[in-house]
């Protein structure tokens, strides 16, 4: 059992430490790297999605002036590995997927660089390419693992005899839409290569992963490397590890020794070459009796991933161990296609997962003439079903009755109610997501000026790490939270692992803590100005004899107009229990923003894939639509006060990704509650709820 703090400054509701600095301007991103005379980076891309470049016609362009360096496969550097073909930039004339990056044109300003990059002519030899996910793809195959080390598949009982046996089945197929992160800030870096030595001034979620891949491509001593990144304009996974991008600035920066270059992708760009969630075809079958206890679970999930990197997407692991059946089943396959690389993004695996799954329990539901929230009361499991392990701490169910009360789910009716144009329904699905805690993080505190601090090389993707850290290092010191500072975001910091797996303020904080108790140790409540003490994750011990995970339940009421099929959530509740919250204001702010982006999965978001010419059509947030303020009615999130001993010893749980799980589920059983209409292809939108309109 960990020994857990006593609580002054968590549990406090601080204003953000970097918020005004933000809202001034004054907080530098990557591309504002304050850098003597910068030359800018703009790439070329293939705009073929299968084959070979056979020449490059550059003569022109390095003969402009203020044209700086033009890279191609033909004449950069040689990479010390090639081992990670998504890192492997200009090393080949093959051409893997339309996008792919093929060049490099330096320039003395963007509006050059980019002018002399698209005028470029690049002769191919094109091949013929297949990028349809689609069940029947004779190169399905099953992956060693999925994303995060998850079994492939997994199986318990029988679940074909059972299904045969149950007094009441589903049996659908539901399908998730090809997703990108969008943050405000791009994907941008600025790089300085100097007397053999680089820096990188970076827009990432982990400075020490991404000091890692960089030197392991280019084969340097991570001395002679350095990542700083003190503000990043959000990530959602995309982030999580470094892009192609980062190696071909990278380049760049070896190729104009002393001169510091920049380079940030355009919103364009970023469909082809920073990662997307795959989308997932799900068959979900359910077997129940009569009262509404299961007897079989099964999902089979297809996806796609790309012919020259794989990706997993863990989609079927959360039906593994969110509801008690006797007879399990999940399998995962994936087509290998020549599109781009997919990659994290926010919730992978929960996010789709938690779709299939909990749509499929309100189509139970119906069958059985039950109310959706008892049956998954009366499926509640006693121990995690997947490992058999007793739960650090589950209250799913208080957050299911604590939700219904809160929304007035006792007043729903059994549907198609009218309030003038609009027809009106509730829906509901629970929500889940692992407690992570990452093996390796270090930190130091310093005594320093009169002041603590804490030092560690974390990210504040916008999550709050700024300001919920020095909350956990005053606690563990006793001491006020306005005598504590934190310095991050600089791999001169000790190591720290990536901000992702909602696992940042378990992991550092866990380090943190540690430091603290051996400063403590050694020099009691009255140091000295430099005494100084380190602690990591690995002296705080990490409890793996219970199944840890935060669970929530989310509330939606749908409006959909009879005539035009225009779909409104006027209203979206959630309830959820995450352990101890550090920071009630920036915890607040992390579900309401995963539930805004659940929502904007559920209604709004998709990238239409051109098959016929490998592409998302919609690469632009003119036509990609994201839900924004006047999308979202009354949301709310809430939490209960949550005692759980064995996470870490913070009590606290991950908050960063719970809130996109099921939402999206519980709009379309709004959606149907209000139309008979059952949408099982996401995203939800006016064409697909017309056509059962009477």
């Amino acid at each position: 059992m960990t020994d857990l703090l006593t609580p002054r400054a968590i549990g406090q509701s601080l204003v953000r430490r970097d918020g005004v600095d933000k809202v001034r301007g004054t907080a530098t991103y990557a591309f504002e790297t304050d850098v003597e005379h910068p030359a800018y980076c703009h790439p070329v891309q293939a705009t073929i999605a299968l084959g070979r470049v056979t020449a490059m016609d550059t003569a022109a362009a390095e003969a402009l002036d203020g044209v700086l360096a033009v890279l191609t496969p033909f004449n950069a550097e040689r990479l010390a590995s090639t081992e990670d073909a998504e890192y492997a930039v200009l090393q080949s004339t093959e051409v893997a997927f339309r996008g792919q990056l093929i060049g490099l044109v330096v320039a003395e300003t963007s509006e050059l660089a980019r002018e002399v990059a698209d005028g470029i002519t690049v002769t191919y030899a094109e091949q013929p390419h297949d990028s349809e996910l689609r069940t029947d793809h004779p190169g399905l195959y099953a992956p060693e693992q999925v994303n995060a080390g998850h079994p492939t598949d997994t199986a318990e009982g029988d679940v074909d005899a059972a299904m045969a046996a149950a007094e009441v089945t589903v049996d659908h197929t539901y399908e998730t839409q090809m997703l990108h992160n969008n943050p405000i800030e791009p994907h941008a870096t600025t790089a300085l290569w100097e007397d053999g030595s680089l820096t990188l001034w970076d827009s990432t979620q982990g400075v020490h992963p991404d000091r890692a891949a960089v030197c392991e491509v280019f084969g340097l001593d991570e001395e002679r490397v350095r990542v700083v990144c003190p503000y990043v304009g959000g990530g959602f996974g995309s982030k999580g590890n470094p892009h192609a991008n980062v190696m071909l600035v990278t380049m760049a920066a070896r190729a104009l020794p002393g001169r510091p270059v920049k380079l940030a992708l355009t919103r364009q760009q970023m469909f082809f070459l920073t990662g997307y969630r795959t989308p997932t075809i799900q068959r979900m079958q359910l077997g129940a009796d009569r009262r509404g206890r299961l007897s079989a679970i099964a999902i089979d999930v297809v996806e796609q991933t790309s012919k020259i990197k794989e990706f997993a997407e863990q989609t079927g692991v959360p039906a593994r161990m969110m509801y008690a059946s006797p007879n399990r089943r999940t399998t995962h396959r994936l087509a290998p296609l020549d599109v781009p690389i997919p990659s994290w993004m926010r919730a992978p695996g929960e996010c789709p997962g938690m779709f299939g799954p909990e749509v499929a329990m309100d189509e139970l539901a119906e069958a059985l003439g039950m109310d959706p929230v008892q049956l998954r009361i009366a499926n509640e499991p006693d121990v995690d079903p997947d490992t058999g392990k007793p739960w650090s701490s589950r209250h799913l169910v208080e957050c299911l009755r604590e939700g219904a009360q809160r929304f007035g789910w006792d007043s729903r009716g059994p549907g198609r109610r009218r309030e003038g144009d609009w027809l009106v329904g509730h829906g509901m699905a629970s929500s889940v997501y692992p407690t992570m805690r990452q093996a390796t993080s270090t930190a130091s505190i310093r005594f320093s000026g009169g002041r603590y601090v804490a030092e560690i090389g974390a990210a504040d993707l916008g999550t709050g790490a700024w300001t919920v850290l020095p909350q956990i290092a005053a606690d563990a010191l006793g001491v006020d939270v306005a005598d504590v500072d934190v310095a991050i975001g600089d791999t001169r910091y000790p190591t720290a692992s990536v901000a992702g797996g909602s696992s940042g303020t378990n992991t550092w904080g866990s380090a943190i803590v540690q430091a603290a108790r051996e400063f403590r140790g050694k020099y009691g409540t009255d140091p000295q100005d430099g005494d100084e003490a380190s602690g990591d994750v690995d002296q705080a011990a990490m409890d793996d004899a219970h199944a840890a995970y935060a669970f929530g339940a989310q509330f939606a009421e749908a409006r959909v107009n009879a005539d035009t099929g225009e779909i409104r959530v006027p209203r979206l509740i959630g309830v959820f229990a995450a352990g101890r919250i550090i920071n009630p204001r920036t915890a607040r702010s992390q579900l309401i923003g995963g539930m805004t982006m659940g929502l904007s999965m559920a209604l709004h978001e998709d990238s239409v894939f051109d098959t016929r010419i490998g592409q998302v059509a919609n690469h632009d947030l003119a036509d990609y639509h994201i839900t924004v303020n006047a999308d979202v009615g009354e949301i709310e999130a809430h939490w209960l006060d949550e005692h759980d001993p064995y996470v870490n010893v913070m009590g606290a749980k991950g908050i960063g990704e719970i809130g996109i799980t099921g939402t999206a589920a519980a709009v379309v059983n709004a959606v149907h509650h209000a139309t008979g209409v059952r949408v099982r292809s996401l995203p939800v939108t006016l064409d697909k709820v017309l056509a059962g309109l009477d």
